[in-house]
């Protein structure tokens, strides 16, 4: 539920935490675009979709910002004071679930194109991966933008269906392709799935702190908070760790693509724990 007052520093919060989603979203998309010839062409279509999912987010929080500063006014001179809903004005929640249908969906792509798994397993493993995502996403609106807490409760259950599918297709049926990769890669995929879970629990616990007996704005503020550093997890941290997964891949593939990019670095680990040295000039 929309609080009607926010005091000062409650929306301060709301409105750095939104600025910090955003910077977050569009540097990451501007790294991931610069250091795309610096993978090989086989692990680019990933990095491509990590940076439309920062693109994507990053265009969504910009109407979530627009549409809290139109939401909270205030009387106070300067800006300062209490925080009111305008009249004929209201925050809409909806822009975050249009953005997670989109972008859940693509960070599960991401996953499997970084892998560069036969074209068979990937279309597999994607039939069952994003009409879950999709389903989860769809289910949990009805109970956000509800102000009944049976219902909030009876879609976060429904929600949680699909998501315990993906997690169980992400660790145990993802397990057997990943005995195939690099040791690296065996590493930061298991640290990618693991940052999944963790910044995707997030998301319940910001879903359902409205229902907790909280005073004022405290909770929706918190919800806020929860939502904006859990995208900033999921998808920017995570692109960044699908970026070096394909950093990796891409030097144990080819060691003539790792000696030229050794030839702009002292030391450029080919993975874990290879070091390749730079080339005489």
């Amino acid at each position: 539920m929309i609080p009607d007052v926010l005091s000062q520093g409650q929306y301060d919060t709301v409105y750095n935490f939104l600025s910090l989603v955003i910077a977050s979203q569009l540097f990451t998309a501007v790294f991931l675009l610069i250091s795309l010839p610096r993978i090989l062409p086989r692990y680019r279509q990933a990095i491509t979709v990590a940076i439309v999912v920062c693109g994507i987010a990053a265009y969504h929080y910009f109407r979530i910002f627009d549409s809290f500063k139109e939401a909270f006014v205030t009387d106070a001179v300067g800006g300062a004071g209490v925080y009111v809903q305008a009249e004929g004005a209201s925050f809409n929640e909806g822009y975050r679930y249009v953005d997670w249908l989109l972008t859940v969906p693509l960070l599960l792509v991401e996953l499997i194109a970084v892998l560069a798994l036969a074209r068979t397993l990937q279309s597999r493993l994607l039939a069952r991966l994003v009409p879950a995502a999709v389903l989860m996403i769809a289910l949990g609106y009805p109970g956000e933008v509800s102000d009944d807490n049976t219902v909030r409760i009876v879609f976060f259950v429904l929600s949680m269906i699909p998501f315990l599918y993906i997690l169980y297709v992400l660790f145990v049926q993802l397990t057997a392709s990943l005995d195939r990769q690099p040791e690296g890669v065996r590493r930061s995929l298991s640290n990618l799935r693991w940052l999944l879970v963790l910044s995707w629990t997030v998301y319940p616990v910001a879903y359902l702190l409205p229902m907790l007996d909280i005073s004022g704005g405290d909770a929706w503020v918190g919800k806020q908070i929860g939502y904006s550093v859990a995208d900033i997890a999921a998808k920017c941290v995570y692109a960044l760790i699908i970026y070096r997964v394909a950093r990796i891949k891409s030097f144990a593939d080819d060691p003539e693509f790792a000696g030229v990019e050794s030839s702009h670095e002292d030391l450029v680990p080919a993975h874990d724990d290879v070091v390749v040295p730079a080339r005489s000039s």
